[in-house]
């Protein structure tokens, strides 16, 4: 073998030894409503939802995987722990509602 193709070689090796990268996956809710309403994601993946409103909201998952607080205009993140399907909404107004489908 040529330097040059062991060298390629070894590259490509390499590089799927690299474990992938976890997302990050932004969520906005505004005008009392989360956007996107139906979002993909992988267990590790980061979700930030971002409160735009003047009022807060919350990220509450009705299986109780998590509940998180969005003060007005402010961000919050979480970490997904579990694959499955999850409905949330926010605890303040339970017509904002919206699913995170999270993958292994």
């Amino acid at each position: 073998m040529s330097g040059r193709l062991l060298a390629m070689t070894a590259i490509l090796l390499a590089s799927m030894l690299v474990p992938a990268r976890a997302a990050s996956v932004q969520i906005s809710m505004e005008n009392l409503e989360i956007s996107p309403a139906d979002v993909s994601a992988k267990v590790g993946d980061t979700v930030e939802w971002t409160n735009k409103d003047v009022f807060a909201h919350t990220a509450t998952a009705r299986n109780g995987d998590f509940d998180v607080n969005l003060p007005a205009k402010k961000s919050a993140t979480f970490v997904l722990k579990k694959a499955g399907m999850v409905e949330y909404y926010c605890r303040y107004h339970p017509n904002m509602k919206a699913t995170l489908s999270v993958e292994p």
